[in-house]
């Protein structure tokens, strides 16, 4: 029998205040629902997008006490769908460290969290071409562990945003038994246009699984303008679904066996060899 997912990705364009973030996620996560999807994906940064990151910081609380954590578990339950909120901003509690996580978190059909992940590589880079330097390592804290979550009969690699940038991450979590590579996303407009379906593909391509990447679309309220075009693809590299550069909601139904007859056909998980380093002084040994 197939196991089919019937999965949805919902685009945003979040603004400065989380209650109407959370509001505005929570009408279209109610649409995917009510089409079908039993799983739903939300982007990076779903209920704030704010440069102000002082502000950010008044405003979230831990991810015991945060009111969007709260608000999207209740949804989930009432729902009774797998729920993954793409990240939120949130306290950690630490005294030695006042910087937030950029959590992703998942939650099941019965509102409780069943994992949650928090972004390893952040987005330290100097664009140019009129486009303002980012530094997200000034006020994120950075995760260390890879994580995977069962939803039902499927599992998926949890991951965000930057961290497409880095195959290794995903590797590990296709060789530990991840079939859905999921891509929580902010990309900014030039790198979008000219990097983000090209990742997303070879992500899927390279791992024989499928990828679902939830973006923020739009210009936002803080003054940011994000790429949009969240994506569904699959484990041959096909584009499943495609939005474009507004908020909505993205669907597709998959068979989950799909991932092992793509990785029968090239096994490049089974194929791949460890090897040396190549040497640094640039002799050649003979």
């Amino acid at each position: 029998m197939a196991r089919l997912l019937k999965a949805a990705c919902v685009q945003l364009c979040s603004g400065l205040d989380p209650e109407a973030g959370v509001r505005a996620a929570s009408e279209m996560i109610r649409e995917a629902a009510a089409a079908g999807a039993r799983y739903v994906l939300t982007p990076e940064n779903t209920a704030l997008m704010d440069e102000d990151k002082a502000r950010v910081r008044a405003l979230v609380g831990t991810m015991e006490d945060d009111a969007s954590v709260a608000a999207f578990s209740a949804l989930a339950a009432e729902l009774g769908i797998f729920l993954h909120v793409g990240s939120l901003a949130l306290q950690t509690g630490r005294s030695d460290d006042d910087r937030l996580a950029n959590r992703s978190i998942l939650f099941g059909p019965d509102g409780r969290i069943r994992a949650w992940y928090d972004k390893i590589h952040l987005f330290d880079v100097q664009l140019g071409d009129g486009e303002k330097d980012y530094r997200e390592s000034a006020y994120i804290r950075p995760g260390s562990r890879a994580v995977l979550a069962d939803i039902g009969d499927a599992r998926i690699g949890m991951s965000i945003c930057y961290d497409v940038r880095f195959p290794a991450l995903y590797r590990s979590l296709a060789k530990a038994g991840a079939e859905c590579l999921t891509v929580p996303a902010a990309f900014t407009v030039p790198t979008g246009r000219a990097h983000w379906h090209v990742l997303l593909r070879a992500r899927a391509i390279e791992n024989g699984a499928f990828v679902l990447a939830a973006a923020q679309g739009g210009r936002h309220e803080s003054g940011r303008t994000t790429y949009g075009h969240s994506l569904i693809v699959s484990p041959w590299g096909e584009i499943l679904a495609e939005a474009g550069e507004e908020p909505g909601v993205i669907r597709a139904d998959f068979d989950m066996d799909r991932v092992a007859d793509v990785r029968a056909r090239i096994p490049v998980l089974r194929n791949e060899r460890e090897f040396d380093a190549p040497a640094t002084d640039r002799t050649v040994e003979r």
